[in-house]
């Protein structure tokens, strides 16, 4: 076991045993840690069928309390949902307090997340053709919510003029910048290959990116004394959330 598609080769060849609640990959010292309930030798029957010169180096009962892959998937996925959704609430709140575009954007963008990490819950421990069912459903849900936001973005354009509040862009965005930083550091954790859960990487990845530009924003409002930086990046966020959305859906084929 020295490379990552036998890692592949080994969890699809034990994904028939019940019993087994967990594997432990160390590739570099070509060692796999499996807990399970069941007989040890009708594991090692199943690897040795693998032809890698599989050998059982111990064998012993523990207390410790191991969540499942997919019991692990699911805490992940709840802890950034309540994240994403709160900064939902905080964004969109501020962001019409302070009239800002940007922070308005970047909360629907929150929303979106949510409904996909929520999405993603369904999809853990589903068969592969949901997983991807359920990411191409996330996509379509992104590209909706970028066309409703780019035809705000006109809307205020054309028909409003107020100047946005920098200093709540910039304040809000700092704290959203680090809760996506800290979802992105969870979902990294599980360092899964199920499509769903790489959706929900790349709609954090987007939002830190996000989250950066809306401070930018904030201070050119400063500095410049004008409201266009706003209106720029609401429409560069939403053209974000369409490439990432893009992206998924190319994912899910």
């Amino acid at each position: 076991m020295d490379c990552p598609s036998e890692e592949n080769l080994i969890r699809m060849k034990l994904q028939d045993h019940d019993s087994i609640a967990k594997l432990d990959f160390r590739l570099d010292d070509r060692e796999l840690t499996i807990y399970h309930e069941e007989n040890e030798q009708e594991i090692l029957n199943s690897l040795e069928t693998l032809s890698l010169d599989t050998e059982l180096v111990s064998t012993e009962e523990t207390l410790e309390k191991v969540l499942s892959d997919d019991a692990m998937q699911s805490k992940l996925l709840w802890q950034v949902l309540l994240i994403n959704f709160v900064f939902f609430i905080l964004e969109m709140t501020f962001g019409l307090i302070s009239n800002s575009m940007g922070l308005v954007a970047d909360s629907l963008d929150m929303l979106s997340d949510s409904f996909v990490y929520a999405l993603s819950l369904f999809a853990v421990g589903a068969i592969a053709a949901r997983k991807k069912r359920i990411a191409k459903f996330s996509g379509y849900v992104q590209i909706l919510l970028a066309f409703i936001g780019i035809f705000e973005v006109f809307r205020r354009y054309f028909f409003e003029d107020q100047m946005p509040d920098y200093r709540t862009m910039i304040i809000v965005s700092v704290f959203a910048l680090i809760a996506n930083w800290l979802c992105l550091y969870l979902l990294q954790k599980t360092k899964s290959e199920d499509a769903h859960m790489k959706a929900s990487m790349i709609f954090t990845s987007n939002d830190i990116i996000i989250n950066t530009g809306v401070i930018l924003a904030g201070l050119l409002v400063y500095l410049l004394s004008n409201r266009l930086p706003d209106l720029i990046i609401g429409s560069i966020v939403f053209t974000i959330v369409l490439r990432g959305a893009f992206r998924i859906l190319k994912l899910a084929k």
